[in-house]
């Protein structure tokens, strides 16, 4: 049953992926015909469509009566973003320089809704209330994200709050217009990953209860990895098209959305509180850790260098041992 649980577990995943890629080609079609700037679509379009396998999971275990496996799901998945993911990006796609704004304000506003649920889990439960809260944090960050690119982009063209105008034009053109298919495209690919997204969490569930590991620990390692991988294939093509921008914004994007979009909608669906503090505590302890690192080396240098994505890699392989020899 074990072997069958993990066979079934990469199978899941690997469906998450496939429906993630097909939202992500439909989305990013749409955002093109918007003209929107190449962060603005990573980092609120694309990296929320790369963060709805972890939004259905988190509304599959809610439902499902797990919410704590979308909490570990979330603080894995993020310590996988800035390890596994952009570390693992930089090797296979070489350098990643940082440009714009991200070492001003993006990286900070990131590390702050990354913190947030840790921060409302003091008293080790998440009520609908936390979940509010959470759920105005993405509206807010979502908004000034787009804000700022607007006024940045309408400096550089000297057309102020009119740009904004054509950007709601565009919008409004962008889906009357010859946008059906993507439109069709992009709901086969969220019941794909409805489906996948429930057997995962049920199969999870399972192995959770055959290796007697508590469910936190599941999530933290094994689905979080399932539901990384979208953002990893998007970033390695990013890097590899010379689109530091975009890989960037994926990766502050999806932390941000896994923070307080899926966390507050699975704490809204379902409140809960921590059992296994200990695994908790380990994890926030190892997020905290891995975003200082990330930080450090792209603060000394302006860039991500192959050898700093290696040790990203080699931290979270220690964490994923580390987590595992405390169990």
């Amino acid at each position: 049953m074990i072997v069958v649980s993990l066979f079934l577990i990469l199978l899941f995943s690997f469906l998450l992926v496939k429906a993630t890629d097909i939202l992500v080609i439909h989305l990013k079609r749409l955002a093109d015909s918007t003209r929107l700037g190449e962060f603005a679509i990573t980092s609120l379009i694309l990296a929320l469509a790369t963060s709805l396998p972890e939004l259905f999971v988190g509304i599959s275990a809610a439902v499902e009566g797990s919410p704590t496996l979308s909490l570990g799901n979330v603080i894995g998945s993020n310590i996988a973003n800035l390890s596994l993911v952009i570390g693992g990006a930089a090797i296979i796609g070489g350098t990643v320089f940082v440009e714009g704004a991200f070492l001003k304000k993006d990286i900070f506003y990131a590390f702050l809704a990354g913190a947030a649920p840790m921060i409302l889990l003091i008293d080790r439960a998440l009520s609908r209330i936390d979940g509010l809260i959470l759920l105005v944090l993405y509206g807010f960050y979502s908004v000034s994200a787009l804000s700022s690119r607007v006024k940045e982009v309408a400096e550089e063209r000297g057309e102020e709050e009119v740009f904004l105008k054509k950007i709601i034009r565009r919008l409004s053109h962008g889906f009357s217009t010859k946008r059906l298919k993507d439109v069709a495209w992009i709901f086969l690919g969220a019941a794909l990953l409805l489906f996948s997204s429930d057997m995962l969490v049920r199969t999870a569930i399972s192995l959770a209860g055959s290796l007697k590991l508590p469910v936190l620990l599941i999530g933290l390692v094994l689905v979080s990895l399932g539901t990384s991988l979208p953002e990893l294939v998007f970033e390695i093509k990013a890097i590899k098209e010379k689109k530091p921008k975009m890989a960037f914004g994926d990766l502050l994007g999806s932390i941000v959305a896994n923070s307080t979009l899926v966390i507050g909608i699975t704490s809204l669906i379902a409140p809960f509180r921590i059992r296994s503090f200990a695994d908790y505590l380990l994890a926030t302890i190892a997020y905290v850790s891995v975003f200082g690192l990330f930080y450090m080396f792209i603060r000394t240098k302006k860039k991500l260098e192959r050898w700093e994505g290696a040790f990203l890699l080699g931290f979270y392989l220690a964490v994923v041992f580390f987590e595992f020899a405390h169990t």
